[in-house]
């Protein structure tokens, strides 16, 4: 499969919004608040629209962590259902297994949920569930696997991030490290700014 080796503190300086949720970026961005390169802190160029249609992609691409022709598949999915094409594609995104994962606060950033289920950590309604594009529903739930030493290491991962809110949709037993799916969620469960309507507009043309 192919991955992204660009440096994460370079992805969220040249987007200039921590899209990752670890706040090692946003230590980064107090420190260096400008484009990475030999003319990120000189003069600005104007970005075409085309440039802002692009770049309000890449940064949802980037945030869940997926490349184009999935990304691309997830959009085609959202335009042939019904309702606004943007919203139901976040949601679709928002769904996903590794997301949840993330968002429940069982691990520290996408990319660490990522891991816990391709390694077969991740139990989905009694299931091992080790793909991360699974899309959770309404009323699944979702389990660590009792392995001591995952375990272990997420109870420490939840504790770590005791403050950090997670969605109504979701509920989390910390204690059981168990979610619950109670609703699906809604476009303003999703707190960073992402101007969808953006990204539809690049796919129309």
């Amino acid at each position: 499969m192919a991955r992204n080796l660009t440096p994460r503190g370079k992805i969220v300086r040249r987007l200039g919004i921590n899209i990752f949720g670890s706040p090692k970026y946003d230590r980064i961005l107090e420190k260096k608040p400008y484009a990475p390169g030999e003319h990120g802190k000189g003069r600005r160029t104007k970005v075409s629209n085309y440039g802002i249609q692009l770049q309000e992609k890449q940064k949802v691409k980037k945030m869940y962590g997926i490349l184009e022709k999935q990304f691309r598949r997830y959009f085609r999915e959202a335009e042939r259902a019904k309702g606004i094409t943007g919203t139901i594609l976040l949601q679709k995104l928002e769904r996903r297994l590794d997301n949840v994962v993330f968002r429940s606060c069982l691990a520290e950033t996408r990319n660490a949920a990522r891991q816990l289920v391709r390694h077969g950590h991740i139990i989905v309604n009694g299931r091992k569930t080790d793909m991360p594009s699974f899309s959770v529903s309404q009323n699944d739930t979702i389990e660590v696997r009792n392995k001591e030493n995952i375990v272990k290491k997420v109870k420490e991962t939840v504790k770590k991030l005791e403050g950090r809110q997670i969605p109504a949709w979701l509920e989390v037993k910390r204690d059981k490290l168990e979610v619950q799916v109670k609703t699906l969620p809604e476009r303003s469960d999703i707190q960073i700014p992402i101007k969808e309507q953006l990204i539809i507009e690049l796919y129309s043309k």
